[in-house]
């Protein structure tokens, strides 16, 4: 599945001291120089140095022995590796063990929430090294180093003299992953027969696991996302970065997804992406984005589950119990733009729905389910979105044919799906259970809840118009049709009517205050909706607060750009684009929306009711 990232405008500064912002090593020679001396110095203590390099999957750790290695040999330093890939147990008992995550299901998995690195660790071998590097038998190098994923283990606590933790992102990671070169748990070489679900469903939780225990733990934090320009800094100054990122608006790095329907607005708005043709789906904001980190001197790349170590600020302290690690909201772009006039069955989304809290937890052990609305940011002739079931439709024939067709033969959709003509400003709530999908001609803007703590998307797809999708490396509409999720999509399905989507989900707004130069609006809900949409129209600076309490995600839809600026610390803001969100954190408090020429613009918002 091709993947793009826009990284314009994505940068968040943090205001660091001149000796902190110095003290951060950036480039992969002087970080690898960097990681020797401190070993070197803690080998003056005339006994030998024992250091763990843990890190997540896609770290080039091939690359770093190699260039460690070769840093050693230039200071006359004597380095030895230990490989974790030999402290695992044998790859069939590993592949046993994600079997009950992995799950016979075609489509999706069963998360392992409570896994750890032990339950797939060998014990003994464990012990063995716990031994030898307490005992240095027929050791004589100066430093043993063990590295890979799982090195600081809790089982070798009290052995290490320094530790460090080398952190990697989702994109280049799928990228990999897709590419078949994804080095896996107990492995030194890619594995061939390694699927998305084995890491979606198993291998990410217990990394995050194994990561949280090792940040309490980490001396040196290793930004290797870029194994050409590494960057080193102490846990200290690391963990000052965090603190001062989540106290300010954060962007991330958008990523954009060709696909079955591919359009072209976005390539009109946005400078031209390399090898991007076209555009389905894009990303705006979610747990599963990278964020960038301006310290003055260079950029960070980090993870957003980096940020969820500061729950509280981020998300509010009733987010953070109900649901741990989650950050659970998340926002999309659905480009819909064709020069020339296309059939419905080119320019429209898959039709499907999405599942509520209790269908992922029984059937996915996830924390909270998919719930979605459509807000219309641009809307071009013959606008349209589809939802619900005409009052005519005869809803068995429409389950039969969908069985019949499995998304390999067409059939006349048009007679049981519901298409409304759409405008700008419309909003669409798409509770679970709803039949739906983007139609066509016009820019989407999708706000949802995030269900999974790994990014992971439960879209329930009924029917596809039986057409090819996307294949990008012939940058042409020549892959097979998308597989279908029938048995979901029917188990999940609430079967409503145009009746009812015409009275609950054509969500109308309501004005809350305004003074002519601004106007907040908050839309109309129904009680299983678990968030609120709301939209600020201003040209003078507008307030407004998280309250302490809220994560709040506000997209620019008019305008070219847009300040939002704390009231307390006017240092602490963020400028967006034309179509770009940002994370505001629910410690952020008092703030304001200014349009910096004055001219007007919007920004509409997700928020939970309950925070």
């Amino acid at each position: 599945m091709p993947l793009y990232e826009y990284r314009k405008n994505a940068e968040n500064p943090v205001d660091l001291p001149p000796d902190i912002r110095q003290a951060i090593v950036c480039g992969t020679g002087p970080v690898l120089k960097r990681i020797v001396e401190l070993l070197a110095d803690r080998g003056r203590r005339k006994k030998p140095v024992t250091a763990a390099l843990d890190g997540w999957y896609g770290v080039d750790w091939a690359q770093l022995k190699n260039g460690l290695l070769t840093a050693a040999k230039a200071r006359g330093l004597s380095l030895k590796f230990v490989s974790t890939a030999g402290l695992y147990r044998p790859e069939a008992e590993i592949d046993i063990y994600r079997g009950p995550f992995v799950t016979d299901d075609p489509s999706f998995g069963r998360v392992n929430r409570n896994g750890t690195l032990g339950d797939i660790l060998d014990i003994g071998k464990i012990t063995a090294l716990k031994n030898q590097l307490i005992t240095r038998a027929a050791d004589d190098a100066e430093v043993i180093m063990v590295i890979g994923p799982g090195a600081d283990l809790e089982e070798l606590a009290g052995v290490f003299d320094v530790r460090f933790y080398a952190d990697f992102t989702m994109q280049p990671l799928l990228w990999q992953m897709w590419d078949g070169k994804l080095v896996t748990f107990g492995r030194e070489k890619p594995a061939a027969d390694y699927i998305w679900k084995k890491y979606y469903y198993c291998d990410f939780y217990l990394l995050l696991a194994q990561k949280k225990k090792a940040f309490a733990r980490m001396d040196y934090y290793l930004d290797a996302v870029d194994s050409g320009n590494l960057k080193l800094m102490s846990a200290e100054e690391y963990n000052l970065i965090i603190d001062q990122l989540v106290c300010r608006p954060i962007k991330q790095v958008k990523i954009t997804q060709p696909g079955p329907w591919g359009s072209y607005r976005f390539k009109e708005i946005y400078d031209e992406i390399p090898g991007l043709e076209n555009m389905a789906w894009n990303e705006l904001a979610g747990i599963e984005l990278s964020i960038l980190v301006d310290i003055g001197r260079e950029t960070l790349t980090m993870p957003c589950q980096n940020i969820m170590q500061r729950p509280v600020q981020l998300v509010g302290e009733y987010v953070h119990r109900k649901y741990p690690d989650l950050l659970p909201l998340q926002v999309w772009l659905d480009d819909g733009y064709f020069r020339e006039r296309v059939p419905y069955e080119r320019a429209s989304m898959p039709i499907h729905n999405h599942p509520d809290t209790d269908y992922v937890n029984r059937n996915f052990n996830e924390p909270l389910g998919r719930y979605e609305t459509y807000y219309i940011v641009e809307a071009y002739e013959d606008a349209g979105t589809m939802m619900g079931f005409k009052e005519s439709a005869n809803l068995e024939e429409y389950e039969r044919l969908c069985r019949e067709s499995n998304n390999q033969k067409v059939f006349d959709w048009q007679k049981f799906i519901c298409r409304w003509p759409t405008n700008v400003g419309d909003l669409f709530l798409i509770p679970p259970g709803t039949e739906h999908g983007h139609g066509g001609n016009q820019m989407i803007l999708e706000m949802d809840t995030g269900p999974s703590v790994a990014g992971t998307e439960y879209s329930f797809f009924t029917y596809d118009f039986a057409r090819n999708t996307w294949d990008d490396k012939a940058k042409s509409m020549i892959a097979p049709p998308m597989k279908m999720h029938i048995e979901h999509s029917f188990r999940n399905n609430k079967w409503r009517r145009e009746k009812y989507v015409s009275e609950h989900l054509r969500a109308r707004p309501a004005v809350v205050r305004g003074d002519g130069d601004t106007r907040m609006d908050r839309f109309s809900t129904v009680d299983e909706m678990p968030f609120e949409i709301e939209r600020f129209v201003f040209t003078k600076p507008m307030a407004h607060s998280t309250e302490g309490r809220y994560l709040q995600i506000p997209t620019l839809t008019v305008g070219k750009t847009a300040i939002i600026r704390s009231k307390k610390n006017p240092a602490l803001e963020t400028t967006i684009e034309f179509l770009q969100a940002c994370l505001i954190p629910a410690g952020f408090g008092d703030y304001e929306f200014i349009s910096p020429d004055g001219s007007q613009c919007t920004i509409v918002m997700i928020r939970l009711k309950n925070a």
